[in-house]
């Protein structure tokens, strides 16, 4: 194979969490513009549809799943109807997550609990009903969101690293436990991006002064920057590659 074929994912389904919008949308977008159809995921039915309507016009294979992420029969369910109704899933983005701001001893157990059901116990269960299904067919692609707070911590989001270091090991784990079934499971660490989750960050001047000082490309992300490692990480360009966080950071995690 070619090696611009390697990239191509055609006739493969592929089911993004969290995809109404923000990176989720954009990764959806890129694995959509690489060939494949995409499953979108949400809890917001009209929110989903909306976000179809606008991929369904750039002629883009689409479709929509609604339903929560971190309550396990209704994942289970979805799971089975995706694979009944659309086809058989080739890849899975397991994005869908949240931050909750405070300083951590003022940090609520409900506020604790809720952040690590959407952040950490999300990415278990839609990972194992979907590995489920690949496992017959020895095949599979895994691709669970990080974050640079898979390394590096920031003031008044401890829960948030917390959280998102427990995803990184879980994508190690799985990758071991899931790569002698053929399935490769990896993640990406995405750093600082112009999302609707960061628009305080991003309209706060000083931390706005700061980050980019802080980062060696000198500016904020663009979400559209993360389909190309999505897409490589989806693709038979990543065959052997297992394990592995791509951090999408600009420099943020190689400097001090």
């Amino acid at each position: 194979m070619k090696a611009p074929e390697l990239f191509r994912l055609d006739k493969r389904l592929a089911l993004i969490t969290g995809s109404s919008g923000g990176i989720g949308f954009a990764l959806a977008r890129g694995l959509a513009e690489s060939g494949a159809a995409v499953v979108l995921n949400g809890r917001n039915a009209d929110k989903l549809e909306a976000a179809a309507v606008q991929l369904r016009s750039e002629g883009l294979t689409v479709h929509t799943s609604a339903f929560d992420v971190s309550d396990a029969p209704a994942v289970a369910t979805a799971v089975d109807a995706i694979e009944e109704k659309i086809g058989a899933i080739d890849i899975l983005v397991n994005n869908a997550g949240m931050q909750r701001r405070g300083p951590l001893e003022e940090f609520t157990t409900e506020h604790w609990h809720e952040l690590m059901r959407t952040n950490v116990d999300s990415v278990f269960l839609v990972g194992q009903a979907v590995a489920r299904k690949m496992i017959p067919r020895t095949r599979g692609k895994i691709i669970n969101i990080c974050s640079v707070q898979s390394e590096l911590g920031r003031p008044n989001i401890a829960p948030y690293t917390a959280s998102k270091g427990a995803v990184k090991m879980l994508t190690k784990g799985m990758a071991i436990d899931w790569g002698p079934h053929g399935i490769q499971v990896n993640g990406i660490g995405p750093g600082y991006y112009k999302t609707e989750l960061n628009e305080k960050l991003v309209s706060d001047e000083k931390f706005s002064a700061w980050l980019i000082g802080r980062t060696p490309n000198r500016r904020w992300g663009n979400v559209d920057e993360l389909a190309g490692a999505a897409v490589f990480l989806a693709s038979d360009a990543s065959s052997f590659v297992n394990g592995h966080i791509l951090y999408v950071d600009g420099g943020v995690t190689a400097t001090l």
